[in-house]
């Protein structure tokens, strides 16, 4: 029997859900937050009574209903609204943040316009069609049969590795109001120690950033490059502010400086961060909530999550084949945490030979002839760019994931010459795991139910971006008691502890005098019935013991700085 758990964050929840400010990297002071209770229909918009409550997934029990409805469902959401006076500056825009997977918007009885994918923001200038009085309505469909939308980790049947599916709006629906001619992306590349603002239109205006003065528009971009830069690491997370006024627009933003390359240092190419090699020491972060499923509680449940691994010596989090709402990786550009982020993975899963053959040793294939289907290669690299357009700003963003462990994995030397074409100031990992292609530019492995004895080969930096996974069963604290996965169990915390530390310095430590670069641990919070995170689902039980795992954080940086 599955168990309700809450996190801390989940308990006594009042008032309108996910109030923050919806995208920090570009902040107006015009906002109108339309979360909270909309009316809910099933099928046809016949609005009953029933309803459910926004940004929450319907599947989730934060939502009021708890429920997975058959695939392929429309899902009907209304709500009405109106502007508060003197809002609207000349537009006025409807803003998603996300919705699973296909949305059909309409306002006032106006088709506004309709978006396909689950997992990047949506907007629509509705100027047109509003009036005194608003109802908005819109229509959700979801279809897991259909593999050629990125869809991660969910499934229509639940257990082991993989999670309830998620349909409908996930993430914050939100209004603002903008001039006639206005700031429509805000771009800001981070190449060497120097910052490039990019506004997309030759707008005449200037940047104003804390501490360093004034900066005019020419084209629409500026350049920025202080003399004596404050860089950016997690262990100092320092963030410039700036004000951009363009024409007649006014947004508030942030930028940070440091710089990503690889250098060789002794006989082994190195990750560096800021000029020297950095040993990436990480955790595989699913992005799962008990009562939320996709959404957390409350915004501030990532920096929750970011401080408590922190605490436990960790710098990097890899975003595991999901894309989060703004606020997480604005959290980890303010608290200082690594994000290595993995594109959303779409077609069919074969475990036979996805996960069977390369476990067994199987781990080479050409992959040209892999996936070929072309509506599911399109929406992945539809999905690959999005994301890349999306996030590309945040300077916790430090590496691409773009395929894992083969799932859906095709022609990865183009790919990845294609994200290289949107963003070469990172680094990329075309291949997690195996199926390894000669074109690409890190050895990345996965290692779980072998010893970790690897070395660099001399000539691509070596990265484990996948190990560990070892369990241990918290009792009260389990959302399947009846039924755990993971990889090898522990019968105490004080085992687990042990194990985990045994596993560092026994195993990966003497692999990083080898040439290895980074090491992401298997995982960050237990999901569903797999019990092996380093805190519990509901987050209230810390497995391990920060005084045992801060040394070793320690130990790997010395060790790569050698």
């Amino acid at each position: 029997m599955l168990c309700e758990l809450t996190t801390p964050r989940g308990e006594n929840l009042t008032g309108t859900p996910w109030t923050a400010y919806p995208r920090p990297r570009m902040r107006r002071d015009s906002y109108v937050n339309l979360n909270g209770e909309w009316d809910f229909a099933v099928g046809e918009p016949a609005f009953e009574g029933r309803k459910i409550l926004v940004p929450f997934c319907p599947e989730s029990r934060l939502s009021g209903l708890g429920e997975h409805f058959p695939e392929g469902t429309q899902l009907w959401y209304r709500r009405s609204f109106t502007l508060p006076e003197d809002f609207c500056r000349g537009r006025v825009l409807l803003h998603f943040g996300a919705a699973d997977q296909t949305a059909e918007v309409f306002l006032n009885g106006d088709r506004v316009g309709i978006h396909e994918g689950g997992y990047l923001p949506f907007s629509w200038d509705i100027t047109h069609a509003l009036q005194q009085e608003n109802v908005l309505t819109v229509c959700c469909r979801d279809d897991l049969r259909d593999p050629s939308f990125p869809y991660g980790k969910q499934t229509m049947k639940r257990g082991g590795m993989w999670y309830t599916p998620v349909s409908g709006i996930w993430q914050t629906v939100w209004l603002e109001s903008v001039p006639e001619t206005y700031i429509q992306e805000l771009r800001v590349e981070n190449r060497g120690f120097a910052v490039t603002i990019d506004i997309g239109i030759p707008l005449p205006g200037r940047v104003l950033v804390e501490g360093l003065g004034e900066f005019p528009l020419t084209d629409g971009k500026v350049t920025i490059a202080p003399e004596n830069p404050h860089l950016w690491s997690p262990e100092d997370p320092f963030l410039y502010n700036f004000t951009l006024e363009a024409g007649e627009d006014r947004v508030e933003s942030y930028f940070a400086i440091r710089s990503l390359e690889v250098k060789t240092f002794g006989k082994y190419p190195r990750l560096c961060l800021n000029g020297k090699p950095y040993f990436f020491h990480g955790l595989l972060d699913q992005g799962y909530w008990p009562e939320g499923i996709y959404t957390p509680p409350a915004p501030e449940s990532y920096a929750d999550d970011i401080l408590a691994m922190k605490k436990l010596g960790f710098n990097t989090l890899r975003k595991h084949i999901k894309v989060e709402p703004e606020e997480f990786y604005y959290q980890c550009d303010r608290l200082g945490m690594v994000v290595w982020q993995d594109m959303v993975n779409n077609s069919a899963y074969s475990f036979f030979r996805d996960t069977s053959l390369p476990t067994a040793g199987i781990q080479r294939l050409g992959d040209k002839i892999l996936h070929t289907d072309p509506l599911c290669r399109r929406r992945f690299l539809e999905g690959m760019e999005g994301t890349v357009r999306l996030l590309g700003s945040y300077p916790c963003i430090c590496l691409w994931t773009i395929f894992n462990e083969g799932w859906g994995q095709f022609d990865s030397k183009a790919v990845c010459k294609r994200l290289l074409e949107l963003d070469d100031t990172r680094f990329v990992d075309a291949v997690s795991g195996w199926f390894r292609q000669r074109s690409d530019l890190l050895d990345s492995r996965h290692v779980y139910f072998r010893k970790v004895q690897l070395k660099a080969d001399g000539k691509k930096p070596l990265i484990l971006s996948e190990f560990g996974g070892k369990t241990y069963q918290s009792e009260g604290h389990m959302f399947n008691p009846d039924k755990s996965y993971g990889y090898g169990g522990y019968r105490s915390a004080e085992e687990l502890n042990q194990a985990v530390r045994e596993l560092y310095i026994q195993e990966v430590l003497p692999c990083v005098e080898r040439g290895l670069c980074a090491a992401i641990y298997t995982q960050l919070s237990d999901v569903e019935d797999e019990v092996n995170g380093l805190v519990t689902y509901d987050r209230k039980i810390e497995k391990m013991q920060p005084e045992l795992l801060r040394p070793i954080a320690r130990q790997l940086q010395l060790a790569v700085e050698r």
